[in-house]
């Protein structure tokens, strides 16, 4: 069996080591564009800050690593065109130019993301970056050395955090945002505005509900300033992170898609055409809050998928449960999770929204230290159905959400939210916990 597989971060990495354990006679052949593999972006931020010393430690497997398992590594290899009927593809070689043709039986299409970039005037000036891969990573760090007025433009998970990372190193940081709020696909209000609130304790400049117009360079090309329709910020370094699309311009035509390019597939991972299995960013995750096929580049989605595509090479056997998108970040003190939908995104969904808010203590007030949380509840009125969550607390209680996602994933209810068993210790919580707590808050709403 010839296995081909386009792409190999988490996703493509994830199908490889599981293709290999479970089928250890597969010819399986990798095709990558980069000279690495596996590289955790999610790490770039805490790269820049010096939390994170070696960038090295971002990478959790290699091409040596996936060769030593008989997997044929073509590293700095672009594939050019795939037929997804006739399992043919041809690809080139980036170091020495030349072109050839491969036959596959089975294709994983694992070729992920890649960050949305409009045609600002300006946009070509040196000095603005982007930040996915380990490259990107590699040229931030360097050209943040000299800089001292660094733009984040993007204020979702990761321009939030490289806004904080450069504030750290003591740069005068400036985060923009055409939405009214930081992180606001992520978060209700409540949560937003103390995250907001940290960032100006800091100093950090947030420039919210303003569109980037363009950037202004200097006399030798480098960016200077970045001009929005409500203002102008001096700008030695500009970071771009306003988003993902699917990168997956080869298969148009080919395989269903959803109109931003997402893959869509089955419970089993497989795409439109037989034999042809999707995995991680290039593709829809089915969200369980709302039963809809979503675009959610998280790489959690990505490793459960791309092992998801081994289980089911074959025949199907392990089905997709989907996801609630649960997420965390740490902000300076803060400890923020969610998972599911917000309060807003349950409105927009249509859904008769119930949302209660409680806090309490992480644990009894008799122990030595305590610490307090506050949680938020989103729910159906009419169903009772747990839709979503909400945790901040200066300790890490984001485990909470994590238990919620749980909760999201088999439509409980409120109800039984409420009366559900947690253990109670006094080192660790109270005999409420903070999840029935929340529910029993939302009885009577």
């Amino acid at each position: 069996m010839k296995v081909a597989v386009i792409g190999c971060t988490h996703a493509g990495t994830a199908a490889i080591l599981n293709i290999k354990a479970l089928y250890k006679d597969a010819e399986v052949t990798v095709y990558e564009r980069n000279d690495n593999i596996s590289f955790l972006s999610c790490g770039i931020a805490l790269n820049v800050s010096g939390v994170v010393a070696d960038a090295q430690s971002l990478f959790y497997s290699s091409p040596a690593a996936l060769a030593e398992l008989g997997v044929c590594t073509r590293m700095q290899t672009e594939v050019l065109a795939v037929d997804v009927v006739k399992k043919t593809l041809r690809a080139k070689d980036l170091k020495t130019g030349e072109e050839f043709d491969d036959t596959f039986d089975k294709l994983v299409v694992t070729t992920g993301s890649w960050p949305i970039v409009p045609k600002f005037e300006g946009g070509d000036l040196e000095n603005i970056l982007l930040s996915k891969n380990y490259d990107h990573s590699k040229l931030i760090i360097a050209n943040a050395k000299d800089a001292q007025n660094v733009v984040v433009i993007g204020a979702g998970y990761i321009g939030v955090e490289l806004a904080e990372a450069f504030e750290m190193l003591g740069k005068n940081t400036t985060l923009i945002d055409a939405e009214s709020r930081i992180m606001n696909k992520y978060l209700d209000k409540f949560y937003t505005d103390k995250a907001e609130e940290a960032f100006k304790e800091h100093g950090v400049n947030l420039a919210l509900n303003q569109k980037v117009v363009k950037f202004l360079g200097d006399e030798n090309g480098k960016v200077k300033e970045v001009v929005t329709d409500k203002g102008m910020y001096k700008a030695d370094l500009v970071v771009l992170c306003i988003g993902f699309r699917p990168n997956t311009d080869l298969f148009k035509g080919q395989l269903d898609m959803l109109p931003n390019g997402a893959i869509i597939i089955d419970d089993y991972m497989q795409t439109s055409v037989k034999d042809v299995f999707a995995a991680g960013d290039s593709c829809v995750v089915s969200y369980n809050p709302t039963g809809e096929k979503r675009y959610v580049p998280l790489a959690t989605n990505a490793v459960r998928m791309g092992m998801l595509v081994a289980r089911n090479l074959m025949e199907p056997k392990l089905k997709y449960l989907g996801t609630q998108s649960t997420s965390g970040i740490k902000i300076y003190d803060l400890n923020i999770a969610a998972t599911g939908l917000t309060e807003e995104g349950a409105k927009a969904a249509g859904f008769d929204v119930g949302c209660v808010q409680a806090t309490d203590n992480d644990r009894a007030e008799f122990m030595p230290t305590f610490e307090p949380a506050t949680i938020t509840l989103v729910f159906d009125k009419k169903t009772r159905r747990v839709l979503g969550g909400q945790i901040i607390s200066d300790k890490d209680l984001t485990q909470y959400m994590n238990t919620l996602s749980v909760v999201i994933q088999n439509n409980m209810t409120v109800e039984e939210l409420a009366v559900v068993d947690f253990f109670f210790q006094p080192h660790f919580n109270k005999p409420w916990s903070l999840l029935n707590t929340v529910a029993l808050a939302a009885l009577d709403k």
